[in-house]
């Protein structure tokens, strides 16, 4: 594993999607690289904030958002 490919599949990894032989791989690196261990943490960190960005449902969305976009928005997080 490099760290590289742990970039380019890391939502994967924090989604839990990834495969377990490949997980495995995710974990020996973490281990042994605090660079990833940083972006993850970072990663984690983003996503999470960008979750609590929309937390207030009720809250006013600006005229010039498109509908489609509001509907997108509201879709994917009702799957999460």
């Amino acid at each position: 594993m490099t760290c590289r490919e742990f970039a380019d599949f890391i939502a994967d990894y924090v989604s839990h999607e990834l495969p377990a032989p490949a997980r495995d791989a995710f974990d020996r690196h973490l281990g042994l690289c605090p660079n990833c261990q940083r972006y993850l943490a970072s990663y984690t960190e983003t996503v999470k904030l960008g979750k609590a960005a929309f937390d207030d449902e009720n809250a006013a969305v600006p005229a010039t958002v498109p509908e489609e976009l509001v509907r997108a928005i509201l879709d994917a997080r009702s799957r999460s």
